[in-house]
């Protein structure tokens, strides 16, 4: 049994403490959406690693089509923060009992999504225990052009693609943290079940941003890793903040809460220049997609939560993490 301090440590803390090395052969190593290790002639190959595991990322009664398509578009939504497209993916699966109807759902929701974007199941691992999906996806981005945590810069925009928190919403449901109207229930719990990775979105803005990441554990933790590797800060507007009709129609704090800590997201946090907001704006509207610009990157460290009017915000909440959130 490890000793009780262990309790202590964050998710990242752990892997900063025990899992972090310095990285040789690789061009990029642990900390960022993506490692890079050089690839074809002009391009680093962009590796990332997902868990689901059941009954910490997803309900053990969750519809097996819906979790195929989950377990992939998470692993492709690392890729899209990279710029990087789509190549190839590995399973590792681990099964209580092989179920064929089950599986064949499974299969079709993972590999319709796979189809869609290129990306080709090459191989993998199952065994016997706990439902755990375990996936590892391959992507190019040209040399140099990858969207890095470390890039920000003072004078940036931050962007946010499509809206926050509906997931967060539904999830909130599902747990009876509060009880939505059944119309308003079946619109957001698809951005909980069946996220859209914005891989044409992260394709898009290379040269043309600075620094990205997806929003997998809330904006103000996943935030907070530009902030730190870029050793920036930001000021960030609560009000601009782009919202669904569902979520603008909840109470204010519940609001509050979900677009800022509310997880699962798979939306782009990005950052560009002030001189580039026509570009991006042109992105957006070729790829028919919201793109909301919501603060500023700042030279001085630290986030900075105002309303529209300029005045603070007293929310302190913070992201989700695997061994500190219940």
């Amino acid at each position: 049994m490890p000793a009780s301090s262990s309790a202590q440590l964050s998710e990242f803390d752990l892997i900063r403490r025990f899992f972090t090395r310095p990285a040789h052969k690789a061009v990029l190593g642990v900390g960022d959406d993506c490692a890079l290790i050089e690839g074809r002639p002009g391009h680093h190959l962009a590796i990332s690693t997902d868990m689901l595991v059941s009954g910490r990322h997803f309900f053990p009664d969750v519809a097996p089509r819906a979790l195929g398509h989950k377990a992939l578009a998470v692993n492709l939504s690392d890729l899209a923060a990279m710029g990087a497209e789509p190549r190839a993916f590995t399973l590792a699966l681990a099964l209580p009992e092989a179920e064929p109807g089950w599986l064949a759902e499974l299969a079709a929701g993972m590999l319709a999504l796979a189809d869609a974007h290129g990306c080709e199941l090459i191989g993998g691992d199952t065994t016997r225990g706990p439902l755990t999906l375990s996936l590892t996806v391959f992507g190019d981005v040209p040399a140099r052009m990858a969207l890095r945590r470390d890039a920000a810069r003072a004078g940036d925009d931050i962007w946010i693609s499509g809206t926050l928190g509906d997931a967060r919403l539904a999830l909130g449901d599902c747990r009876g943290e509060w009880l939505l109207p059944e119309p308003d229930f079946s619109q957001v719990r698809p951005r909980m079940d069946t996220p859209t990775p914005r891989v044409a979105l992260g394709m898009a803005l290379r040269g043309v941003a600075h620094a990205a990441l997806d929003i997998s554990d809330g904006l103000v933790g996943d935030l907070g890793h530009i902030l730190e590797r870029s050793q920036v800060g930001a000021l960030l507007d609560v009000d601009a903040l782009p919202r669904s009709e569902v979520m603008a129609s909840q109470p204010e704090a519940r609001q509050l809460e979900c677009t800022l800590a509310g997880g699962d997201d798979y939306e782009l946090c990005f950052t560009a220049p002030a001189g580039s907001r026509d570009t991006v704006a042109a992105i957006g509207a070729r790829l028919r997609l919201p793109l909301t610009r919501v603060g500023a990157i700042t030279p001085e460290p630290g986030l900075r939560l105002v309303n529209r009017e300029g005045n603070p915000c007293a929310y302190t909440g913070s992201g989700f993490d695997h061994f500190a959130s219940p």
